[in-house]
Formats: structure tokens, sequence, C-alpha cells
């Protein structure tokens, strides 16, 4: 097996995701999955295989945490087209078969990719008690971002609010089926960005995510709401942070970015 580290969302290596990315020539058994997904042990593996020409997708992919198999993931999406492309082995758009239904990448001249995935369904729900104090902040406002994301989406008072947080993990789990994305508005939109967010999902074994493109399909519809444009970047203010641009495109979302792999080897095991 060839294995790739690839950084997603991101123009420069030890920046963005990190995904472990590789091609097969069909998925093995689970377990095996998993043991690969727990050895490369970042936030997510993408194991993916070609399709037989004129169905609706052209490879299948899926998406394993060192913890556990997630039912989308954005940032090892965009890290398996690029492999893809750069590789020779597929090129133009390229339509996976998921969890999450079909998901296409489409590659662009200036070397980004758009994914386009589907876009979150936000449901208004009360603050949960409990989660301003595990979170370290007060929340203004709680969306539930439906089965596909699985997440808690939480607005707070400002950018360095989200950027101070330093969340009571353990106590974070309580509150949501995968994690918490924390919000607000950039406090200066000429830096290029106009939201900011933190993702922690510690219920996947992920404590904190560098950059999470399946969140940015719940970030995408609700800063397109109350900003009043359908095209918008947001920036996650990880460690490594890395930017994603966002277009409403009703129930689809487009997430564009660009990628850089890091690693290339065999998997002797």
């Amino acid at each position: 097996m060839r294995i790739r580290i690839v950084d997603a969302f991101t123009d420069r290596p030890f920046a963005g995701n990190p995904a472990g990315v590789l091609l097969l020539d069909a998925f093995p058994d689970d377990g095996r999955l998993q043991d690969v997904a727990r050895e490369v042990n970042h936030a997510e593996t993408a194991f993916a295989h070609r399709l037989p020409e004129g169905g609706e997708a052209d490879w299948a992919l899926r998406w394993f945490t060192p913890a556990t198999e997630v039912a989308m993931c954005g940032h090892a999406t965009l890290a398996t087209a690029h492999v893809l492309r750069t590789t020779g082995a597929h090129e133009g758009p390229v339509r996976f078969a998921t969890r999450s239904g079909v998901l296409s990448a489409t590659p662009h001249d200036d070397g980004s990719i758009t994914l386009d995935f589907p876009t979150a369904r936000l449901t208004p729900v009360a603050v949960p008690e409990g989660v301003a104090e595990a979170l370290g902040a007060e929340p203004l406002t709680a969306f539930d971002t439906g089965p596909n994301v699985g997440d808690l989406l939480l607005e707070l008072a400002d950018e360095k609010t989200v950027l101070g947080l330093s969340p009571d993990l353990k106590a974070l789990t309580r509150h949501s089926q995968r994690g918490i994305i924390s919000t607000a508005q950039a406090e200066d939109p000429s830096r290029g960005y106009d939201f900011v967010s933190r993702c922690f999902f510690p219920n996947v074994g992920i404590d904190e995510d560098p950059v999470t493109g399946s969140a940015h399909t719940a970030l995408a519809p609700y800063w397109s709401e109350r900003l009043g444009r359908a095209d918008l970047t947001g920036l996650q203010a990880s460690a490594r942070s890395g930017r994603v641009r966002t277009g409403l495109r009703g129930d689809r979302t487009l997430l564009t970015g660009r990628a850089v792999t890091v690693i290339e080897g065999e998997l002797l095991a």
C-alpha cells in the first residue's frame, strides 16, 4: 500500500489539516482500515478505490479517525482529490461514493480544488446546561447541525473569545454526537476572512481539529444568512490554521482550498 500524508486547506507544508490518503484496489475489512488510521494517527485517514465506469461515482471513499469511521470529512476528501490529480490517477472532476452520498471535487488551474458537499441543516436549540462551563465561554446562540455533521454550532461573543478558548474536553463529550463548532464574526474582514472558528471533537478521538471542511457546511449557511453574502472565507484558527472559501448554493455548499503532499511512503505491515 502506498500512503501519502497531505496537508489540506493550505498552500504550504506543516499547516492546514494533515490527512492520510491510501488508494487501494478494494477495501479490506474494517478492522484493517481502523488499524491503519490508528497508526497514521491524524484526524482522518482516507481510503479510496476506483469504481467501474458508467456508474454515478468514479471512486469509493471512506474516512477513519484513529478511533472510528466518520460519515463526512472535508479535508481528507480534498487531500484525496489532490492525490488523484497529482499522481495522474484521475483527471478532471471526480465523484466519490461515500456514506454521505455522492460528493464531487473539481480541480482548478490555479491549483485549488472545490468540493461539493450537502449543506448542513441548522436547527436552533437552547444552549445546553453546562456547555458554557465546559467550553469556557458563554454562547450567544446554539444550533444542531444535523446527522451528517453531528456537531453543536455555538456562536461566541467575538473573535478574541474563540481564539482564547481552553475547553474541558472531557466535559464537552456530553453535549454533541461528534463535537463542538465554536465561531464568531471576524474582527477585521480586511485580513481576508469573514468569520473565525475552532472545532473540538473529543467524541471521535480528536481534541481539536486543525481545519474542518465538514464544519463549514454548517458555518456557510449560518454566516451567509448573517452577513447577507453567498460566498465567504472562513479562518479555522487552530495551531496549524487554514482557510476555507465557502459558497452557499441552496442545499449544496462549495468548499474551496488547496493541499500539499508532505510525505509519501509504503505501508509495510
